[in-house]
């Protein structure tokens, strides 16, 4: 069995995404809020207290990988889920291009004369074979990333205030007497909106659960929220007190090292330069981790296709790793590094990705109230989240309409892939109407095609389901049967009611069963009774006699008196 991550670990992973955005995030708040950016970003610390909360409920209720596709997989539709997954994997997409090219500048700063492209696609590649190689090897660059990220911001605020005690208050004076633009509400708003791009990778850890040892995913989550708390508006309120206003917004793309030569000199501004380089690598890093968890799980649920399960002898989804990087680098020849098109694509996605989170939380409130849970969000706390969410995202678009565009351009071509996959059956069923239109004659062209598409029908509407049903009513089952009809692309279900040693089937619940597989007559409805008892070993069991991987079987939500956690169950889903 792979190695667990610990919390060190599983914190470095995800915590080199988040904890990145003080390279730039209370630069972008102070261009918006001017002097009062430390307030909107103390504002923003508060929402992602609220997230913690939501994530720690959800991801503790469905400890899977998958995030927000996981938390709507198993409370609402498969297509909304696919939403989420699609917005997830853009997200991922824009941040990896994003911080592997801003890593590649810092170091071009440095080392002047490198390549930025080529070396900007050959560190793609170097996080690339990390991956590939396995996630515990990864974790270990991840660390020593992250422990020199924070000593490092530690060591530019120690400066920052040792040079404010020397040299007085008269900068800070001076910019708190500005005046502000649009007034302080709306200052404090536009700061706020922009300033959500500095909490991009609190959902990274929700990728990558399974891979982390019990107990360690809330703990991620408070981790990165300190972080974010402490160090972004201590560093906006740091750059007021030291530099002039019209110097910070100037040099907003560099104001840490800026800061660093103004506190200590060249020494600090170059370690701040080397920092972000490295930092921002991590973050490479994170989007690769992330994004091998939930296609993985997107592949297991027939939203990709199978042959990306395909692994190394460490375990590893080499297929899904290769194929992000490929995407990668289309997306950086496309835009050609292009800040302004990559960050349209990363506001709005990785904004919706947690509003979907949220709305997966209420679902999962509302409908599978039942499931054990280790922690609960409140209701305020949910709605507060939420709406704030939504209000970052219309300040965005307020901001920069045309990132709205863009996002577009991006979002429509993924979400073709993803819902060809969902719906590829009914596209099939209809291609084959076509044929029969434009091959009257029905020659060979047409037989080929005829038999390939079938073919390739068949393959698919062979899948078997399983539902676990103990003593389920006609409407619970109808329930069942019809998630799947809508859902799933199958002609195949297997009705399994696990029985103890002596104990025999309802009757009644034979004669449901009976009613049902002839009131939905496209669909082969078959009633087993299996002796025994129902937790992991059983479901291990059927799954490798009957060949049908546990993610196609389905139960209904387990209550407070369940001896197993739901992740002990492996990937069975919860759907009713």
């Amino acid at each position: 069995m792979p190695k667990k991550l610990n919390q060190l670990e599983a914190t470095a992973i995800c915590g080199n995404d988040i904890s990145s955005s003080c390279l730039y995030v209370s630069a972008l708040a102070i261009v918006y809020a001017g002097q009062y950016a430390w307030i909107s970003l103390l504002v923003v610390a508060v929402v992602l207290y609220f997230f913690r909360k939501i994530y720690g409920e959800v991801v503790g209720a469905l400890p899977l990988n998958g995030g927000a596709y996981n938390a709507l997989l198993n409370t609402t539709k498969k297509s909304t889920a696919s939403l989420a997954a699609s917005l997830t994997v853009l997200s991922y997409m824009a941040t990896a291009v994003i911080s592997v090219s801003e890593a590649v500048k810092y170091a071009h700063s440095i080392l002047n004369g490198i390549p930025v492209l080529p070396v900007t696609i050959g560190l793609l590649m170097v996080f690339m074979g990390l991956v590939i190689l396995g996630i515990g090897e990864s974790s270990k660059v991840a660390i020593g990333i992250f422990i020199f990220h924070l000593l490092s911001l530690t060591i530019l605020c120690s400066f920052c205030v040792f040079f404010i005690i020397n040299h007085g208050i008269e900068t800070l004076i001076s910019n708190f007497n500005l005046p502000v633009k649009g007034g302080i509400v709306t200052s404090l708003f536009l700061g706020f909106s922009a300033a959500m791009l500095g909490i991009s990778g609190f959902e990274s850890s929700a990728n990558y659960v399974e891979e982390q040892e019990k107990g360690v995913f809330p703990k991620t989550l408070r981790n990165m929220w300190i972080v974010v708390t402490v160090f972004n508006p201590l560093i906006a309120f740091l750059a007021l007190a030291i530099i002039p206003m019209d110097n910070i917004i100037g040099n907003q793309d560099a104001l840490l090292s800026i800061m660093g030569n103004k506190a200590s000199g060249h020494w600090l501004s170059l370690l701040i330069g080397i920092d972000a380089a490295l930092v921002l690598s991590g973050a490479v890093l994170t989007s690769f981790v992330g994004v091998g968890g939930l296609m993985k799980r997107m592949a297991l649920d027939r939203i990709l296709p199978k042959e990306l399960l395909k692994k190394t002898s460490k375990d590893s989804n080499y297929l899904i790793f290769i194929l992000f990087f490929v995407l990668c680098v289309s997306i950086l020849l496309v835009t050609q590094g292009d800040l302004g098109k990559l960050a349209g694509v990363y506001t709005i996605a990785f904004l919706s990705v947690m509003i979907l989170f949220g709305i997966g939380n209420l679902l999962l409130k509302v409908n599978r109230s039942r499931l054990p849970r280790p922690e609960k969000s409140s209701w305020l706390g949910l709605f507060i989240g939420v709406f704030a969410v939504g209000a970052a995202i219309v300040g965005n678009v307020m901001l920069n309409p045309q990132y709205l565009a863009i996002f577009m351009e991006y979002l429509i071509p993924s979400l073709v892939v993803v819902f060809f996959m969902l719906y590829r059956t009914h596209i099939y069923k209809l291609f084959l109407t076509v044929l029969d239109y434009i091959f009257p004659d029905k020659g060979k062209v047409f037989q080929k095609l005829n038999s390939k598409t079938k073919q390739l029908l068949h393959n698919i509407n062979k899948q078997q389901f399983v539902y676990f049903a103990k003593r389920d009513d006609v409407a619970t089952l109808n329930k069942v049967l019809l998630y799947i009809s809508e859902n799933e692309a199958t002609k195949r279900v297997k009705i399994v009611t696990i029985l103890d040693k002596d104990e025999k089937v309802d009757i009644s619940l034979k004669k449901d069963i009976d009613t049902l597989d002839r009131a939905y007559p496209l669909i082969d409805v078959e009633f087993i009774e299996e002796h025994g008892v129902f937790g992991p070993e059983k479901i291990k069991e059927l799954s490798k006699r009957w060949r049908i991987p546990t993610n196609f079987m389905f139960i209904a939500s387990p209550g407070d008196k369940f001896p197993y956690e739901i992740q002990e169950l492996g990937e069975v889903r919860l759907i009713i």
